[in-house]
């Protein structure tokens, strides 16, 4: 008997952040022989931007394993309900409940250090006379707050380059929980400032996931990429199985 096709691995970046932030895990997963998918989210709504990841994913032939990073977990969530998704990876991330948005699940628990690193701006919402708001981190305080393991001299970088998350994605709801019929797996970042690690071991022991922890900052991708690059394996051989 023929084994089962090995899965597509789509990689979701996070806020304040784009797919540049899997620099470090992409490679290693390619040289497994792995088909990578890395996208540009939005960072617009949750809805939206849930919707342009299963955009994504409808047009991969064969399974898929779909990864979140932070907020990317949120969208993972969502559009984790896609026929062809076969397993969950939550890196630092919010795994959200049916009907529950970025808010109330943060607000469960003690602000991180990000809370008081914020900056919020006006942009032009075409079609309407309301500015939206994008929310950002201070540049200056990007390092020690996102990636206080990675190279100082690449988290400058990272803190000019940063992709904003409109204000709106903290507001939406989730319509759908796909850790419900999916198996997960979740990383919790230890030494997390942006998320407060509580949050991630909160929603990951909610949805039962396999969950393991890793002595990290936020950008645990670019930290500690060996350690993701299994997660991630362990869920492919799962699908794989």
């Amino acid at each position: 008997m023929s084994r089962p096709p090995e899965p597509t691995v789509v990689l979701v970046h996070g806020a304040f952040a784009d797919a540049s932030s899997y620099a470090q895990v992409v490679p290693r997963l390619i040289a497994r022989g792995l088909d990578v998918v890395a996208p540009a989210v939005p960072n617009r709504s949750l809805i939206g931007d849930a919707a342009y990841v299963a955009s994504i994913v409808r047009q991969i032939p064969g399974p898929v394993v779909l990864v979140g990073h932070s907020y990317g977990g949120a969208v993972i969530t969502v559009a984790g309900t896609e026929e062809n998704v076969k397993a969950l990876v939550y890196l630092a991330g919010y795994a959200l409940e049916e009907g529950e948005s970025l808010g109330e699940l943060q607000g469960r628990f003690p602000d991180s250090d990000l809370a008081a690193a914020l900056v919020r701006t006006p942009f032009p919402v075409e079609g309407s006379t309301e500015n939206g708001t994008d929310v950002s981190v201070r540049p200056d305080k990007f390092p020690a707050v996102f990636a206080a393991d990675v190279d100082v001299r690449l988290a400058e970088v990272l803190a000019v380059s940063q992709r904003p998350l409109a204000a709106q994605a903290f507001a939406d709801t989730a319509p759908a929980a796909a850790w419900r019929t999916t198996p997960s797996w979740g990383l919790v970042a230890s030494s997390d400032r942006t998320i407060n690690p509580d949050v991630e071991r909160y929603g990951y022991q909610r949805a039962g996931m396999t969950t393991v922890e890793v002595d990290s900052s936020h950008l645990v991708m670019l930290s500690h990429p060996q350690r993701v690059v299994d997660l991630i394996e362990e869920a492919v051989r799962a699908v794989s199985a």
